[in-house]
């Protein structure tokens, strides 16, 4: 017997990996059809299991008693089965929500929320707000009174949690709401975990707001969930240092920069170091055209080159732990940026232009052809275009000192583990 992670849909799951780092239990993901959870539950080999979207209230009524908090609420996000076979229902999704709000008391006492989503978390989340101290709360929801074709009537809203999945990994880059219709809005939190920013928070970011992600609450109410499946308590201090942990192992390491800066084989190095996938999205494109980049420039042109080069870049980027080096236009459509920083940390490499283009230009014509760019612009005309674009759209601005040199200085930036080493039998 073990336990695990119920839900319908969880390959994007972080919560193995939190839970190795929790204890020494076993913990698989149970990914249950609805209409197979009757028999799950029934029937089921566990000891104890997490639960998520959409089940947080289907499992009650399988449950022999229910904690205080659990009951309450009407929502469930953690069983455990007792020495009779019978099973036990808490929410720790309580003190997770509240861990996540540490430090932001002022940004909800005595203000105005809106609560997107009615179902188990938005439940928790609500009455979280409440025993902070929240003026009005008001749960927004598709068929309510209060529903996303009324917005308007709250627009004075000046905290906005979001509780649905929209925006969520698989189908990320969509926000349920605008948030610009909201004047009064200081702070924004996403329950959503993955992408490390949603739409929803990097719309906050645009207009200078606060937003605030899944991760810390994913973490903490796992952590609450160990200390009831090990009957042990850990200090909170643990929560924080995994936070960091699988932050920094989830989130992409997203290259960027001139033509010939070196973000390929940095890359390519940098992902071996790290025992990451490496996707260089000039290779992407070129996989998914069926065509070489001049072809793709000279037959479709260059629109079509940018749009192949969007689909491309939004499809690596929705993934996790990757090294990915981009081409050096990827800055000029300002909807690539959003695509890239969702789930990424952006780094801008430099290199002196006369080495940047050394190889390539004494290359004449032939390397022209490779770089159809070069065709019409000069590297200091494209320079002097995208060097504003490439410091906004970067978290960290490091120069090529080598290959080796440089992938190392970023791994000890970042703070990240180079992969081990097999042993040779």
């Amino acid at each position: 017997m073990t336990y695990g992670l119920l839900g319908e849909k969880l390959s994007h799951s972080y919560s193995p990996r939190i839970h190795s780092m929790l204890g020494n239990y076993a913990y698989e993901l149970f990914a249950v059809p609805k209409e197979e959870l009757d028999a799950f539950l029934t029937s089921g080999d566990f000891l104890g299991l997490n639960v998520t979207i959409p089940y947080k209230k289907a499992v009650i009524p399988y449950l022999a008693d229910m904690s205080p908090a659990a009951r309450k609420l009407g929502s469930v996000n953690t069983i455990l089965r007792r020495e009779d076979g019978s099973l036990w229902g808490d929410n720790t999704d309580y003190g997770g929500f509240r861990y996540l709000l540490r430090g932001k008391e002022s940004l909800v006492r005595g203000k105005k929320a809106l609560v997107l989503g009615s179902g188990g978390a938005s439940v928790t989340v609500v009455q979280v707000l409440r025993d902070m101290g929240a003026g009005e709360v008001i749960v927004i929801s598709r068929s309510g009174a209060d529903n996303y074709d009324n917005l308007d009537r709250h627009a004075d809203a000046q905290l906005i949690v979001n509780t649905t999945p929209v925006g969520m990994y698989p189908e990320s880059g969509i926000s349920p709401v605008e948030l610009r219709q909201f004047p009064c809005l200081r702070c924004a939190v996403d329950i959503i975990y993955n992408p490390a920013k949603t739409a929803f928070m990097l719309q906050a970011e645009e207009m200078g707001i606060p937003a605030v992600g899944g991760l810390a609450m994913l973490v903490a109410q796992a952590k609450y969930a160990a200390d009831l499946f090990t009957g042990k308590k850990q200090k909170d201090a643990i929560i924080e240092k995994i936070r960091r942990k699988i932050n920094s192992e989830m989130k992409n390491i997203v290259l960027i920069g001139m033509p010939g800066c070196g973000k390929s084989i940095i890359g390519k190095r940098l992902a071996m170091l790290l025992g990451r996938e490496w996707i260089d999205i000039d290779h992407e494109i070129i996989r998914a055209a069926g065509k070489t980049i001049p072809e793709i420039f000279s037959e479709d042109g260059e629109d079509a080159f940018r749009q192949l080069e969007t689909k491309c870049v939004a499809a690596a980027c929705k993934k996790s732990g990757c090294v990915i080096s981009t081409g050096g236009g990827v800055v000029t459509r300002a909807e690539n940026k959003n695509l890239l920083r969702q789930n990424g940390t952006v780094v801008y490499i430099r290199r002196e232009m006369s080495k940047t283009y050394k190889d390539q230009l004494s290359a004449g014509q032939a390397n022209k052809q490779s770089r159809p760019l070069l065709t019409k612009h000069t590297p200091e005309e494209l320079a002097r275009q995208r060097m504003p674009m490439y410091l906004a759209w970067s978290d960290i601005k490091i120069l090529n000192i080598g290959i080796n040199e440089t992938a190392w200085q970023l791994i000890s930036f970042l703070r990240l583990s180079p992969a081990k080493k097999k042993k040779r039998k």
